[in-house]
């Protein structure tokens, strides 16, 4: 089949909250054929990459000939290339993410196969979640065995905080749920370190995103010093290039690709690729969605993916239907074609 058309748009989202979320998050990129089929990715960098979609990488892809994954490949490896002079990292890379997601559900709807399938032989039936948020309760009593709560650092009175929140969580999860917290890029070398000390009665399982993602030196050094808690990050990492330098580094004890930023499901295979070689755990970010949960399960991340249910009754914006939900604290995918979601169309006016 040949590449027709690809546009990317930004959703009309009603509850992100103010934020770089508000100009810059997710978008939408469909890729259209000229026997019909038409597929649908998901990426980042919000308004910002729909330009780099619309005005760069669909001149480049209209009239392509795309069959199988291996065309896939040679498209991600050629619109790298492409936009090397200014997209190495960040907002081109996020929107490459969405065109390759965009190609795999194309590929996967012409075999009438599930994504999954495509990337390999799945190993993983229902998949370990962990909740993201702050309503702890809500989480228990959905099921959940594993919570990741947020902890930005202002100032010293944040060690209370932090120990308060822990606490919370072990006692309304259990002493065997596992507890993480996510720093967000804003603890420095001596606030992980008092961390650690003062929150080992929680047994955390990991730390994520200390200090920020370019101090590789600095978190290969606090790792050695925190443990048994664990150091996490990679979700403001890009492409199986950018991961390569983390493991030369041995910055990360577990590392977390956004599988709709870092370049999608081929950037996420080649990612997978080096943790084995240097034996590092891989547990993508936002795993429980589809597009990293299909390749969660059919490759060799780790049994555990990231959901984010938010807090009780407060809305959200659908922009996915037939997503697959947590139950009892597990998640899986659906056996339809490509992901198996269809676009919410509402929010695309």
């Amino acid at each position: 089949m040949k590449i027709t058309s690809v546009k990317a748009v930004y959703p009309s989202y009603k509850n992100v909250a103010p934020s770089w979320r508000t100009h810059f998050w997710q978008i939408i990129v469909k890729v259209e054929t000229d026997i019909g089929l038409e597929g649908y990715g998901y990426g980042g960098g919000g308004r910002a990459s729909v330009e780099v979609v619309n005005k760069h990488f669909s001149e480049i892809l209209c009239k392509k000939e795309i069959n199988d994954t291996r065309d896939i490949a040679a498209i991600w490896d050629q619109l790298y290339q492409e936009c090397l002079p200014y997209g190495r990292k960040g907002i081109a890379i996020m929107a490459l993410s969405g065109i390759d997601l965009a190609l795999w559900d194309l590929v996967a709807k012409s075999e009438k196969s599930p994504v999954y399938k495509l990337i390999g032989t799945r190993s993983k039936q229902g998949v370990r979640t962990y909740a993201t948020g702050t309503d702890i309760e809500w989480y228990a009593d959905s099921g959940f065995t594993a919570h990741k709560f947020p902890h930005r650092w202002n100032d010293k009175s944040d060690y209370q905080k932090a120990i308060n929140s822990a606490e919370k969580a072990r006692s309304t999860l259990g002493e065997k749920a596992l507890i993480m917290i996510d720093t967000y890029m804003s603890w420095n070398q001596d606030v992980t370190l008092e961390m650690a000390k003062i929150l080992s009665p929680y047994n955390i399982h990991w730390f994520e995103d200390v200090l920020t993602p370019d101090d590789l030196v600095g978190q290969a050094n606090i790792r050695t010093k925190v443990k048994p808690t664990l150091i996490a990050g990679g979700e403001h990492e890009f492409t199986h290039y950018g991961f390569m330098e983390l493991a030369r580094s041995a910055a990360l004890d577990i590392w977390q690709p956004d599988i709709t930023w870092c370049g999608g499901i081929t950037a996420g295979l080649r990612i997978i690729e080096i943790a084995k070689t240097f034996g590092i755990p891989v547990i993508p970010h936002r795993g429980g969605e589809v597009w990293g949960l299909h390749l969660i399960v059919s490759s060799d991340c780790q049994d555990l993916a990231e959901v984010l249910p938010g807090t009780k009754g407060a809305p959200k914006d659908e922009l996915w239907a037939g997503e697959p939900q947590a139950e009892n604290g597990y998640i899986e995918p659906n056996d339809r074609p490509g992901f198996g979601v269809t676009i919410n169309e509402s929010l695309l006016s």
